[in-house]
């Protein structure tokens, strides 16, 4: 799959992902950039919680991450509305795992807004937090959100 494919499809799941408010969604050219980078990683999958290969599958959720010696930063994850509550984040986030290993990572760190419903998930799948970053996310609002770092061996 060409890499124009794969922002194709990050940029559906984003754009059907994010709500406006928090400004979490990154802009095509952040992705773009991003995955010129060799240590930047995209995974994608479908509604079946397959990997998507091609044009015509259609993707339900994606991860995207970099590495960087010998650990790995979960940069930004999704799945579209229609497909939550069907396992895909945490189909996504064991993919990552995998994927982690085989390029010799030893540990995962995420970042989430204070508040953001994902920190069942990062916890169950053994995410412990690390950090915190006071009033670091700006809503559209202008209202200041926490940003608190997980990090996890694997």
């Amino acid at each position: 799959m060409t890499t124009a494919t794969i922002i194709d499809h990050i940029m559906d799941v984003m754009e059907g992902s994010f709500e406006p408010a928090f400004r979490e969604a990154w802009n095509r050219r952040q992705i773009t950039d991003a995955l010129a980078m060799p240590t930047t990683h995209a995974i994608l999958i479908d509604p079946e919680g397959k990997s998507v290969k091609d044009t015509t599958s259609t993707a339900a959720g994606f991860v995207l991450t970099r590495a960087a010696a010998g650990e790995e930063e979960l940069l930004l994850i999704a799945v579209l509305p229609e497909y939550r509550g069907r396992g895909l984040a945490q189909r996504l986030i064991e993919q990552l795992f995998d994927a982690a290993k085989t390029r010799d990572s030893e540990r995962i760190y995420l970042e989430m807004r204070r508040g953001n419903t994902a920190i069942h998930l990062y916890r169950k799948l053994g995410f412990k937090p690390i950090g915190e970053r006071r009033n670091y996310y700006r809503m559209e609002n202008g209202e200041r959100i926490d940003a608190i770092t997980f990090g996890r061996s694997i």
